[in-house]
């Protein structure tokens, strides 16, 4: 029977380290990683290989650890076990990298594709505004039109009743008969 969910137990938290660790262990990659890549780093070990072959080259042969005739053994172990240890961590920190640009990528392109939506939807709010402002002058002018032919009608119509009463009918349009109201 499984324990782990009761309540009469203490919760674990030793869950979330590895977590943790994992995460602190790629940062010290990527650490590694930077601090290989620099000319300090070059530098240093330039002066390292540089001492060692001096040492062994110059000094007593009591105080030797690498003779030379033997080609520099250790230094050369040295350095493959430094190279040898370099290339994963170098290996890992990319792969942390390449994880980290993955997810910018995806955020990117999701960006990219609220950005298009939103351009595109205000490119139709632009053109529905123009519809619209396209559809109001049409209904202002043929209101203007509509206008204009119902005052030419009514004065027509006031210039015939004005005849049939014996008025003297109005030449403008019954402009002046409005006037004389």
């Amino acid at each position: 029977m499984a324990r782990d969910n009761a309540l009469d137990s203490p919760a674990r938290r030793g869950r979330a380290q590895p977590k943790q660790s994992r995460d602190r262990f790629g940062r010290f990659t990527e650490w590694i990683a930077r601090a290989m890549g620099t000319p300090t780093f070059l530098a240093l070990l330039t002066l390292f290989c540089v001492a060692w072959i001096a040492w062994n080259s110059l000094m007593p042969a009591g105080v030797r650890f690498d003779e030379v005739s033997n080609g520099f053994t250790a230094l050369t172990l040295v350095l493959s076990l430094q190279a040898s240890y370099a290339a994963p961590l170098i290996l890992l920190a990319q792969n942390r990298q390449d994880d980290r640009d993955r997810v910018q990528i995806e955020q990117d392109r999701q960006r990219a594709e609220r950005n298009l939506a939103d351009t595109e939807y205000l490119a139709r709010e632009v053109v529905a505004l123009r519809m619209a402002m396209t559809d109001l002058v049409e209904q202002s002018l043929s209101r203007d039109v509509l206008r204009q032919e119902l005052r030419t009608l009514l004065a027509e119509l006031d210039d015939r009743a004005a005849l049939e009463t014996g008025e003297r009918p109005a030449t403008d349009g019954g402009a002046a008969k409005k006037e004389s109201r």
